[in-house]
């Protein structure tokens, strides 16, 4: 390894305004579902598993944000950076929406001005138009090198990524009756239709025979990683991880269809043989 490398696995890194942030979303959250859950309308006891959910979720933006695989993406592979866009867009966001109640969504969702624009944004079509648009413009190169380059850039990239990624899962994931989700069948198709983007995008990169962002091909280079194999195994992971983890949804989208389908025909057949 060269001497200016300074990489370890096991050095992460406190960035204070990322502490700070997801220990606050945490503690708010936990005191919504906890102490305070009574102030809200409708409210109901969580389950264990509702709760894991949620901070699982928190852990993976911990993960993302503050572990090695932060500081291995920012300074030195594209690769690296790629998982995290995955753990931001693709992981946390489901897990987040799964341990959410409604009842304590709704007041922060329910104004006159952002209820209308949620429920026009939170539809499958304007959904997929959105999160991919976030997604595919900060890999342009101009905004990629750009955020590399700015803290604050950066910072409003991942921010954008969190929310889209919030945006992505919501047709899927939303339990709210006022936002709520689409038929089974217009969910697989979303879902199918998903990974069209990223996958574009990631077979660009991974077949490009050149560097296409200047920040990597400056990086000082580690574990004998060219930049163009660094950039070949990023578009990968983009393409062929994130596709994957669309497939393993649909599936469980179907599952819970047919299963439900299952259950009505079973219901049908009971009513029926007691009438007669």
């Amino acid at each position: 390894m060269p001497a200016e490398v300074q990489f370890s696995w096991t050095e992460w890194h406190a960035h204070p305004s990322v502490v700070i942030g997801l220990i606050t979303f945490t503690v708010l959250y936990l005191l919504g579902v906890g102490p305070l859950r009574k102030r809200f309308t409708g409210s109901e006891d969580l389950t264990s598993g509702e709760v894991a959910l949620f901070l699982t979720g928190v852990l993976v933006l911990f993960v993302a944000l503050l572990s090695p695989i932060h500081e291995l993406g920012d300074k030195y592979l594209f690769s690296a950076h790629m998982v995290q866009h995955l753990l931001l867009t693709l992981v946390s966001p489901p897990l987040l929406l799964a341990g959410a109640p409604p009842w304590l969504i709704r007041p922060l969702v329910r104004g006159r001005r952002i209820f209308p624009t949620l429920r026009l944004i939170t539809r499958p079509i304007p959904s997929f138009l959105i999160f991919n648009f976030i997604f595919a413009v900060w890999h342009v190169p101009a905004l990629y090198d750009g955020a590399l380059r700015d803290r604050g850039i950066h910072i409003l990239e991942h921010i954008l990524f969190i929310g889209g990624g919030i945006l992505l899962w919501w047709p899927i994931m939303s339990r709210m009756r006022e936002l709520p989700r689409p038929s089974y069948i217009v969910q697989m198709v979303y879902l199918v239709a998903q990974p069209t983007v990223p996958t574009i995008l990631g077979a660009l990169i991974a077949f490009s025979d050149a560097g296409i962002y200047e920040w990597y091909a400056e990086a000082p280079r580690i574990w004998g990683t060219s930049v163009v194999s660094d950039q070949q195994i990023g578009g990968i992971i983009m393409w062929v991880p994130g596709g994957l983890f669309f497939v393993g949804a649909l599936a469980v989208v179907f599952l819970i269809w047919a299963n439900q389908e299952d259950a009505s025909n079973r219901s049908t057949a009971r009513g029926a043989d007691s009438e007669t």
